[in-house]
């Protein structure tokens, strides 16, 4: 499938009203059109890159599945749910989907992070919105994902991340404490999902922040990853670092030399600098996680 419109380029902060704007469409078009590598074995303390994911979530111990979550006059979300195996209550953690929709991919990371022990939801946020009311699965092509996640207002997004949270928040194996992680159109939205009251930490992968007047309203620390080779998102983390510091908020950023958009689900790429980003990343995000969710 010829993408015309891509995430990996996406990343874009929504606005405080009215329609999220995509200023980046098609840069990541352009990486994920180039021939994919063979897949390398995958580490069992990583998540799948996007060629492993259906194996990985196959072979899972962990038990999965599809929730309709309710949400106050909307559609209820399809929503990905996968139980850490432990005997005491464990921290939520929401999963927020890059442009593509809710993917085997989405659902793969939401797979790791139960194996860390956190109960992880990953919402289908196009829930309703494609053909006959349906989500992500109903919809005939990657572009047309992308166009219906584009069309999503913060209105829509936090309404229904919301209702995932209170819902996952009052479930008998949880401990009331929850973080949200997210990837490219996800890391943006997890970003200005920090500034909800509630919330214990965000992780935002290769996403931009709210604009800097928006910051002071940050209620959560954050924590971004980003390629080095990604400059259209990248070339944001100092002006947001000094915009954060000013606003008395906490925020970390790394950035990984050599790595491009998107690092994570293209492991194999970048001549193995997606690689090492991803082996670097991840278990920070696991301890940052943890650490503001105890």
């Amino acid at each position: 499938m010829r993408l015309t419109l891509a995430c990996a380029a996406l990343l874009f902060t929504f606005p405080v009203a009215g329609r999220a704007q995509d200023t980046h469409a098609g840069h990541a078009a352009e990486a994920m059109q180039q021939p994919p590598a063979a897949p390398a074995p995958k580490n069992p303390k990583l998540p799948a890159a996007e060629d492993q994911a259906k194996a990985a979530l196959n072979a899972s111990p962990r038990h999965g599945e599809y929730i309709d979550v309710p949400v106050t006059g909307s559609t209820p979300v399809r929503t990905w749910i996968v139980y850490p195996e432990r005997k005491d209550k464990a921290p939520v953690v929401i999963v927020i989907h890059e442009i593509f929709g809710l993917s085997d991919w989405i659902r793969g990371v939401a797979d790791q992070l139960a194996s860390e022990g956190f109960i992880a939801v990953a919402p289908d946020l196009i829930s309703g919105k494609g053909p006959n009311g349906g989500g992500t699965d109903s919809v005939a092509t990657r572009d047309d994902v992308v166009k219906l996640v584009r069309e999503l207002t913060p209105a829509d997004v936090d309404a229904r991340l919301n209702a995932i949270r209170a819902w996952a928040a009052a479930l008998p194996a949880a401990n009331g404490k929850s973080a949200s992680v997210g990837f490219c159109w996800g890391g943006g939205t997890s970003f200005r999902y920090a500034m909800q009251s509630g919330l214990n930490a965000a992780v935002v992968y290769y996403g931009t922040a709210p604009d800097a007047s928006a910051l002071g309203g940050v209620q959560a620390p954050v924590l971004g990853f980003y390629g080095g080779d990604d400059a259209r998102v990248t070339s944001t983390v100092t002006p947001t670092d000094t915009a954060m510091k000013a606003a008395g908020k906490s925020y970390e950023s790394h950035v990984y030399d050599g790595a491009g958009h998107g690092f994570l689900r293209a492991q194999n790429g970048q001549n193995g600098a997606n690689m090492k980003a991803t082996e670097e990343a991840w278990p920070r995000t696991v301890e940052f996680i943890r650490e503001h969710t105890k």
